[in-house]
């Protein structure tokens, strides 16, 4: 039988941490169920029921499932623009390029991680023949890399980068990136190798510095 989740006694309100803490294994559960059986495939009371929780706590905040799919992908979202500044803000009196080489070494540790990519890899499969589903994994994309088009373009203000549309520029170091993930996920050691992630951002770094450097 599902239950209310939180801790709280029945009938009284949680409080702001129990919420945040209902709302946070919300997510994780369903991304964990989407990840797992496709979101296609997936249904919010099969949600609630795996979870343990009432259908009345799940509804309440996800009147369906496009709802609770768009609140999964904009935490992930959030964290992952919070993880690439984080990298670029990390090294002191360094120039601009530097805090980009960063930003798109910390988009390779996350995206190679075979979790993250089982999940987005699997979103994409959808989206490919969901127009509404492609339209929405577009713009969580360009909401995903502001960050890194933003570097690029001060990058280029600073001289360090050729001039040039940072959104295209910043869409062939991604493809270059995303080269070193693919390489990572279907490796038998994935990400957990470091050297040899390493090795493979700093080939493909080489490779952007050289068609789009300033120096």
């Amino acid at each position: 039988m599902s239950v209310d989740i939180g801790g709280r006694k029945p009938g009284g309100r949680p409080t702001r941490e129990q919420a945040a803490a209902i709302d946070a294994r919300i997510l994780d559960g369903a991304r964990a169920v989407f990840c797992r059986k496709g979101v296609a495939n997936s249904g919010l009371e099969e949600i609630a029921a795996e979870l343990g929780v009432s259908k009345h706590t799940l509804y309440r905040r996800y009147p369906n499932k496009a709802a609770l799919l768009e609140a999964v992908v904009g935490r992930d979202v959030l964290r992952f623009r919070d993880a690439l500044l984080s990298a670029a803000a990390g090294g002191e009196g360094e120039g601009a390029l530097d805090s980009l080489r960063r930003a798109a070494f910390r988009y390779v540790e996350i995206g190679s991680s075979r979790d993250y990519a089982a999940f987005y890899l699997s979103v994409s499969a959808e989206a490919a023949v969901s127009p509404v589903l492609r339209e929405r994994l577009a713009s969580w994309s360009r909401d995903a890399l502001e960050p890194l088009v933003g570097l690029v373009s001060t990058a280029q203000a600073a001289g360090e980068l050729r001039p040039g549309d940072p959104a295209s520029v910043c869409g062939i170091l991604i493809d270059l990136l995303e080269g070193v993930n693919n390489r990572l996920r279907l490796g038998e050691d994935a990400a957990a190798d470091v050297p040899s992630l390493s090795r493979l951002f700093d080939e493909r770094w080489a490779v952007f510095t050289t068609a789009f450097g300033n120096g």
